[in-house]
């Protein structure tokens, strides 16, 4: 009996070794981070794809700091302003299935950055589309991206947005330069 459990034991060590090296390597994020731009142009990179392209939620989770938030902003129907306070989990789960339905890209065509100490604001304005190849955005606004430089990366501590209408549109000061 006690082989017979030796031999059980054996086996199950080398299942569970063979198993822990076949398991995929976490994939290694860090220069994703290492630079304000490199930070901000993951953020818009891995939000956007063309319709039924997977989107790579480990790296958009990795970019923000725990308790880091997402803000929506806009008019409800009686035409108050709302906000909705989600958790990068939350923008997956209420956004992920849409993003890769519809195909997304957003695009950030102007900066506007300020930075005290190890805080930095970014008004980050964007036009978003189906399609890379789409001519005309479905929509544009601007990111209030708030960012804290630790040393070591950059982290997203929270992005606060609002979409452009027709009663508020973009301020040029916001646009790119013509």
């Amino acid at each position: 009996m006690k082989k017979l459990i030796t031999l059980l034991f054996i086996c199950l060590l080398m299942f569970s070794s063979n198993a822990q090296e076949t398991a995929e390597k976490p994939k290694d994020y860090s220069s994703k981070v290492e630079t304000l731009d490199s930070t901000i142009k993951t953020l818009y990179a891995v939000i956007s794809g063309e319709k039924g392209e997977a989107r790579d939620w480990k790296l958009f989770k990795y970019l923000f700091k725990p308790d880091a938030k997402l803000i929506p902003s806009g008019k409800d129907k009686e035409g108050v302003y709302k906000i909705r306070y989600m958790k990068p989990d939350d923008y997956i789960k209420s956004s992920g299935k849409w993003l890769v339905e519809n195909g997304f890209f957003e695009k950030e065509i102007h900066r506007k950055v300020d930075v005290f100490g190890n805080i930095t604001q970014v008004f980050s304005t964007y036009e978003s589309f189906k399609s890379e190849t789409d001519k005309a955005p479905f929509m544009r606004g601007i990111n209030s991206i708030q960012l804290l430089n630790d040393g070591k990366r950059w982290w997203i501590i929270n992005i606060y947005w609002t979409q452009e209408t027709k009663e508020n549109p973009i301020p040029n000061e916001y646009l790119p330069k013509q």
